[in-house]
């Protein structure tokens, strides 16, 4: 049997393929053991694929929320979030109908810039996030391990979805 420089390469990068391939999985295991995501898990995140489905707040968070929303909130937009004479709901199909598709970034920029009404971006970013996690309360988006960020770029990576993925 004679063996080929061609048939040797080949033999070379089947071996390097291989190998890679067992070493990949091998730090798969190991990051999952120990919690870590793996390198498809944050490019998933990464790109945009979270969605208000996926846990982005904690029930502590929306629970400081309430209150909140209770004294700054509630005098235009209703104690139940229904909406009032000059202040539309934030609650329901209309309110979900209307942020589909865009970003928790976009709904918190326009919290954070214009609210509220008597005081433009009077509250603090931590404020504000506390209180958009209780409307996705109220809007029974789950809740999930993690606090929502405060920091309009991680904000931009969730997108407000108004329908449960399948």
């Amino acid at each position: 049997m004679r063996i080929t420089l061609r048939s040797t390469h080949l033999l070379i990068v089947a071996a390097a393929l291989f190998g890679a391939a067992l070493i990949e999985s091998q730090y798969s295991i190991v990051r999952a053991a120990v919690g870590r995501p793996d390198l498809q898990d944050t490019q998933k995140k990464a790109d945009g694929s979270r969605s208000v489905w996926d846990g982005v707040y904690t029930d502590e968070q929306a629970k400081r929320g309430a209150p909140l929303y209770s004294q700054y909130c509630a005098s235009c937009h209703g104690a139940e979030l229904t909406g009032g004479e000059m202040a539309p709901a934030l609650v329901g199909s209309d309110f979900s109908s209307n942020w589909n598709g865009l970003t928790l970034g976009d709904l918190f920029e326009r919290m954070r810039t214009s609210m509220p009404q008597d005081n433009p971006g009077g509250l603090s970013r931590q404020q504000n996030t506390d209180i958009l996690a209780y409307i996705l309360s109220a809007n029974t988006f789950p809740a999930g391990i993690s606090e929502l960020a405060r920091e309009t770029e991680v904000l931009n990576q969730i997108r407000f979805q108004s329908l449960k993925p399948q």
